[in-house]
């Protein structure tokens, strides 16, 4: 047994328990109490199989609430005055709380028609308004608690794609870039193996570097799909750019460093992050470019990091393949955030990314 249906099991308990007592309060206090003993027994355990029709109400709905209008009918004969049916309404709630109007409303439609019965004696009118109303205003309560489940499910299903969504563009850029860099090394060992076993045992020892670091941001990003998760280290920042550009110029490429010291969310933290890292990988990738320049800057209206390589002139539109799959993903974690990304080639050479971060944005980031 689930921890979920345990908690439901025990929510159906309680509400069975508060509309027995409900009931059982209303035949002792209610004028037209059976007199007899056993009538009063009778009617005393009637209301307990109408109130008990809830605990099963998930499971088999149609079965219990049959069993409810029973019980209801058997209450209305021994004492009108309860009510009509019971509280048969409040066994409608429940009901059209599971159902959907389809199978609910002809419930609803037939509860309805059995309420002129209450005045077929020359009873009080008003008891066939109460017989209307009664089941009328809990099937309306129970179809919209069943809407409001619903709009919560939807919202949940669509936070999961979003994490699930996340949790791609996280991987694709953590596994993009170190397979860039391990390719890159890998071959630039195999070309001086034999001439400069110094330079090979260096790239040898840049691709484990790159794959330990990997391996460690792929069990974070994989620890929170974890229900019970803990914290196995902090998610990188603009704080690891230094070592990001070192990872890069093991490459060949020479990255420089232009930062300010800035305070950000944690989300826009990482983002600027990845997409310093996303940017720096396609030049790698993407480019013969040599030298590479990232600069974080801050202003009061935002934040912002450009990313500026000085590789060979690329025609605007011609980035294609994974690098324009990178660039749209770096567009989606800037706009996901309230901030813009620009991507192109600079006049005379060299390609360009600037994210911004508006400082409006971060509140709620």
């Amino acid at each position: 047994m689930t921890p979920r249906c345990s908690r439901r099991q025990a929510i159906d308990l309680a509400f069975a328990g508060t509309l027995f007592l409900i009931l059982t309060t209303l035949v002792l206090v209610t004028p037209g109490t059976p007199a007899g003993p056993w009538a009063l027994a009778l009617t005393v355990a009637l209301a307990a199989v109408q109130a008990g029709a809830l605990i099963p109400m998930r499971e088999h709905p149609e079965a219990s609430m049959a069993v409810a209008i029973a019980a209801g009918i058997g209450l209305e004969v021994l004492m009108p005055e309860l009510g009509y049916l019971g509280q048969a309404a409040a066994l409608l709630a429940a009901y059209a709380r599971v159902r959907t109007p389809r199978r609910s409303v002809p419930v609803l439609a037939l509860l309805i028609a059995g309420a002129p019965w209450e005045t077929a004696g020359g009873g009080d009118w008003r008891n066939l308004l109460l017989g209307v109303a009664g089941p009328t205003i809990g099937w309306s309560l129970g179809e919209l608690g069943r809407t409001r489940a619903l709009r919560r499910e939807d919202e949940r299903r669509a936070i999961a794609a979003q994490e699930r969504t996340r949790i791609a563009r996280e991987l694709h850029d953590v596994l993009a870039h170190t397979v860039s860099v391990i390719v890159v090394q890998a071959q630039a060992a195999e070309d001086v193996f034999d001439r400069r076993p110094d330079q090979a045992r260096k790239a040898l020892t840049t691709i484990g570097t790159a794959a330990r670091s990997t391996l460690q941001e792929l069990r974070v990003l994989l620890h929170t799909l974890s229900e019970d998760a803990g914290e196995l280290g902090p998610q990188p920042g603009l704080d690891r750019l230094a070592a990001l550009a070192a990872s890069m110029e093991a490459t060949g490429l020479r990255v420089e460093l232009e930062t300010v010291e800035v305070t950000v969310p944690a989300a826009v933290d990482l983002s600027a992050y990845r997409i310093v890292q996303e940017s720096l990988t396609n030049t790698l990738r993407h480019s013969h470019a040599t030298r590479a320049r990232v600069t974080v800057s801050c202003s009061p209206a935002e934040v912002s990091v450009e990313i500026r390589d000085d590789g060979p002139a690329r025609p605007a539109g011609r980035v294609s393949g994974s690098g324009q799959r990178g660039i749209v993903g770096m567009q989606e974690r800037a706009r996901l955030l309230g901030g813009t990304l620009d991507a192109g080639p600079t006049p005379g050479g060299g390609f360009r990314v600037r994210a911004a971060f508006p400082r409006e944005a971060m509140v709620a980031a």
